[in-house]
């Protein structure tokens, strides 16, 4: 039985609102849940995902995801932030469908709401593989073949 989830979905950028219903959303962030959560997913232009990278990052470009994790136990409390428009060229680059883009990406955040990373090479490795898992039981082809 998976964790429950009290979600919010925001749409700051309505480009992928019919795309992104709540039920897929859920699904996806459940996947990756290891203990109950509450998550906001926020979908944002370039101009805001610019912003928040540029304020917490410090890096001066929008990025696909951020990941706010405020608590990881006993409940996953997170915000995640989605960028439309660095998704759709990242997903029109890779010939990779959008939705299948944004599933691997509400995973992928997920995961790092609750501790995982990719900055060492061993550590990257062992989340590609859990996440392409993951996705595997979505339906969604693994994101790092090729």
């Amino acid at each position: 039985m998976r964790p429950g989830l009290q979600l919010s979905l925001q749409f700051a950028d309505k480009r992928h609102r019919a795309l992104l219903a709540r039920h897929f959303v859920a699904r996806c962030i459940r996947a990756a849940l290891q203990a109950p959560g509450q998550i906001t997913v926020r979908i944002v232009d370039a101009d805001e995902g610019r912003a928040l990278n540029r304020e917490y990052r410090r890096k001066d470009y929008a990025t696909n995801v951020l990941t706010f994790d405020y608590d990881e136990s006993p409940v996953v409390l997170a915000d995640l932030v989605l960028c439309a428009p660095v998704l759709e060229a990242e997903a029109l680059a890779a010939g990779t469908p959008l939705r299948d883009h944004y599933a691997h990406l509400l995973v992928h955040g997920t995961l790092h709401a609750q501790g995982w990373d990719h900055i060492k090479a061993a550590e990257a490795r062992r989340m590609e593989a859990h996440e392409t898992l993951l996705l595997a039981g979505l339906g969604v082809a693994d994101p790092y073949r090729g």
